[in-house]
């Protein structure tokens, strides 16, 4: 059950945390444009200045002596700095490594697998794109079918997800890969229910978290996954780049990254450790990123985040005239809503992908509004984010450009 199950509308704590948490995250602690409305911290996160300081202190003490860094310091403070996310996240620090993104750890995992003709991967519609590019790459390698749950959406609880997903198991199912917190829908799925399905069959499971870190209280270790990928630099604050792949012990021998280089047949962490020359700052800045969450106070994040997400999803769907897509317990730091029926309609002859992307690019260069246009299941959406940051004047803002075509 999410952290914030009991912040709910009608909650006596409902408001309460916008103001507990307010006075430490002023605007000005991020980079952010001060005439932007930036309300898609989900797509690619925003770094605080003091880990982007960070940052630059382990940039330069690497360009100082390269050698020396990479040779002798690097190894040290790499494993330093997996331990101390490793501890955040409920895992081993030996079963946790850093890759650049959610979408590398998923390629790792799938490209280090074998698979037979006619072999099923199960995985649902709501799953990021670019993921469900990897499997179809993959099967296309070995003659493998991807087979999608089609998880409905507006959706009326967690039990739809589970009774779509045990659907489309098989005897043939020899992998599934399954979002934690999926990224169209921003729906939290519900992953140990789904995880126990698969382990009644036999069937090893690939968790793609990219959203969840920071979001989801994590213990990766009692979780029961094969495989769980997650991204640091949405929820986490840490810059960009900044990643990690968990893998139980039982599957590590056969799990390498997509890059082969001098660490191969040294273990897990050495050959995810060491792929090559590239700049391992973003990683090593984690430290700071979470000594910014702790500054802060993670359950003032969560409830602030949530409570707010909540807030604005009321003053948008009231805006709009729309009917709540999801219920509140599946829903963490973001929503995604259903825009009206005019919009839906605007420049019916563009493919609907085209008009998403028409509408975001309206929205920005009009009212300097970012916030991503979701094509999904024929039809247009908006998600929002919610961050420290952000105020609910600036969902207003949202409203009143959203309520008019151009």
């Amino acid at each position: 059950m999410p952290f914030f199950s009991n912040l709910g509308s009608d909650s006596p704590h409902f408001g309460a945390a916008l103001s507990a948490c307010a006075p430490l995250c002023e605007r000005s602690l991020w980079g952010l444009d001060p005439q932007a409305v930036f309300l898609n911290h989900g797509s690619y996160g925003a770094t605080p200045k003091k880990v982007l300081q960070a940052q630059s202190v382990w940039r330069e003490r690497l360009e100082a002596q390269p050698v020396q860094f990479m040779g002798e310091e690097l190894p040290r403070a790499l494993r330093a700095a997996a331990a101390e996310l490793a501890h955040f996240v409920g895992a081993e620090p030996e079963n946790l490594v850093f890759v650049e993104n959610a979408t590398s750890g998923v390629n790792a995992v799938l490209r280090s697998l074998r698979f037979r003709p006619e072999d099923q991967i199960a995985c649902t519609n709501h799953g990021y794109g670019a993921v469900r590019q990897a499997l179809q790459y993959i099967c296309a390698q070995w003659g493998a079918i991807p087979v999608e749950a089609q998880i409905p959406f507006p959706i009326a609880g967690p039990e739809q997800v589970i009774a779509a997903f045990e659907a489309i198991l098989t005897p043939q199912t020899r992998l599934a890969v399954l979002d934690h917190l999926t990224s169209p829908t921003a729906l939290i799925y519900p992953l140990p229910e789904l995880i126990g399905l698969c382990r009644e069959r036999g069937i090893p499971v690939l968790v793609d978290g990219a959203h969840a870190p920071g979001v989801l209280p994590l213990e990766l270790e009692k979780l029961g996954a094969d495989w769980y990928t997650g991204n640091a630099h949405k929820w986490l604050f840490a810059p960009k780049g900044c990643a990690f792949l968990w893998v139980a012990p039982y599957r590590q021998a056969q799990t390498h990254p997509t890059v082969i280089s001098h660490g191969y047949g040294q273990g897990f962490t050495a050959e995810f450790d060491w792929v090559g020359t590239r700049d391992p700052s973003a990683w090593l800045a984690i430290s700071a990123a979470l000594a910014f969450i702790q500054g802060v106070g993670l359950d003032n994040i969560r409830q602030h985040n949530h409570t707010l997400l909540l807030q604005a999803r009321q003053l948008l769907l009231e805006a709009l005239e729309g009917i709540p897509p999801a219920p509140e317990k599946m829903l963490g730091f973001m929503a995604t809503l259903p825009l009206p029926p005019f919009w839906q309609q605007w420049i019916p002859e563009l493919p609907l992908g085209e008009r998403a992307r028409r509408l975001h690019d309206y929205l920005w260069h009009t009212y300097r509004i970012e916030v991503p246009i979701i094509p999904f299941a024929g039809q247009l959406w908006v998600r929002i984010s919610a961050q420290v940051y952000n105020r609910l004047a600036e969902y207003e803002q949202l409203a009143l450009a959203l309520q008019h075509l151009p």
